[in-house]
């Protein structure tokens, strides 16, 4: 009989039946691991912790851009936003870590004290640049 499967009334049972009742799908995607592969995988990410090596192991947590508007009597922001050329809300958002709509009250506040002069934009985005 060799290596034949037979199933109700000892009729051969097709390879698809016989893969979903062995626990294997028949369908696309990925196959499951076994347990000697999911323990490799395991002991890799606790020695790549141990080590604390970033290559190989887990990324690095992202932080929430914060919410929180940054002190803009600050020198540090100020000279900061007086060193870039085009100033955009997309621009202070990614160098100071801040949310797009954070940005952009804090560059209208910065307009509004004379610190950035509005050249152009639209009512998604406005440009500015330092005042002289």
């Amino acid at each position: 009989m060799g290596n034949r499967r037979y199933g109700y009334r000892n009729k051969p049972i097709s390879n698809s039946i016989l893969h979903v009742q062995l626990g294997r799908s028949t369908m696309g995607g990925k196959k499951k691991l076994t347990l000697k592969q999911m323990e490799r995988m395991q002991d890799k990410k606790d020695e790549a912790i141990k080590k604390g090596s970033k290559s190989g192991g887990l990324a690095p947590e992202k932080k929430a851009p914060g919410i929180i508007l940054p002190d803009l009597k600050s020198e540090k922001v100020v000279g900061e936003i007086k060193k870039m050329k085009a100033v955009t809300p997309f621009a202070v958002a990614s160098r100071f870590n801040l949310r797009l709509s954070v940005a952009r009250d804090m560059l209208d506040e910065l307009a509004q004290r004379g610190v950035l002069e509005h050249v152009s934009g639209s009512k998604n985005l406005k440009i500015y640049k330092p005042h002289d």
